[in-house]
């Protein structure tokens, strides 16, 4: 595990468990040579898992190394029934980045993951950090988002309900909402599996964190590194996420059409296109 590996087996994606608490470990997925391009750490959305990237890890580990964690309670890291919350989401991750010795990282969060790169900017700022990748979301105004959008609110609370009553049905249902492409029976089957690891309670009170808990907004004048924020035309929070944007000093924003939440599953070759040409301007 880490640079000691030799860059022809880092090609081929490995398994890795990092201690962040006597009793929590966080599983990564990491793969890739070790070189003079920055690593690129990949964070998934709720209850997702290293798997939901796998045609990224399998793109840009040719020739840089690529870093994916499984959030707690998440996928094959620890499930607890505390900390489930973008701030410690965060702590966990600087616990990741400094035993994979990742250096100066690209960091990409995606859904519920933009707040755990939010969260972890406003905790250790961004000297470890050569560029930021926000993915199909914004980042949360905590509970101000109940009373500045109720609707938002209301359709969110109203969906723990479902989840709490079936969970597994819930789930594949949320998989056809946030992934337009049809996939093939068995990797579409593997995601449901894979979020249904997260414990169905702990899933509840991680989605509550994540939207209404910490106002994370004040985090975004700390934002100094170039961010490139991806979005999904079809998204609800198209012009909340062109705004946030607008305010970044480094940042900008790419749209890509005919494409759900998970914009990087329905067009990947798009997808991939943007991060890497962000990515060669970052290496330079």
């Amino acid at each position: 595990m880490g640079l000691l590996v030799a860059p022809a087996a880092l090609a081929v994606p490995h398994d890795a468990f990092v201690n962040v608490s006597p009793d929590v470990r966080i599983h990564v997925l990491v793969a890739g040579p070790a070189s003079a391009k920055h690593p690129l750490v990949l964070i998934p959305g709720w209850r997702l898992t290293a798997s939901i990237w796998k045609e990224q890890v399998a793109v840009f580990s040719k020739d840089r190394r690529v870093i994916v964690v499984d959030s707690r309670s998440q996928g094959d890291s620890s499930k607890t029934p505390e900390g489930d919350t973008p701030e410690q989401r965060a702590r966990d991750l600087d616990a990741v980045l400094k035993q994979q010795k990742a250096g100066s990282i690209v960091l990409v969060g995606w859904s519920q993951g933009v707040q755990d790169v939010a969260a972890y900017v406003e905790q250790f700022g961004t000297a470890s950090l050569a560029g930021i990748v926000l993915v199909d979301s914004t980042i949360s105004n905590g509970a101000d988002a109940i009373s500045q959008s109720p609707n938002f609110a209301a359709q969110q609370l109203g969906r723990l309900a479902r989840y709490a009553e079936d969970p597994k049905s819930y789930t594949r249902g949320m998989m056809h909402a946030i992934i337009k492409r049809a996939l093939p029976q068995q990797v579409f089957d593997t995601l449901v599996a894979d979020a249904l690891k997260t414990p169905t309670a702990i899933g509840e009170a991680m989605l509550i964190a994540d939207l209404f808990g910490v106002n994370r907004s004040s985090t975004l004048a700390k934002f100094d590194r170039p961010t490139l924020v991806i979005a999904s035309s079809s998204s609800q929070e198209l012009d909340a996420q062109k705004a946030m944007a607008s305010t970044l000093l480094q940042g900008r924003i790419e749209i890509i059409e005919d494409a759900a939440h998970a914009v990087f599953v329905d067009q990947p070759e798009h997808f991939d296109q943007l991060l890497a040409t962000f990515l060669s301007q970052i290496d330079r």
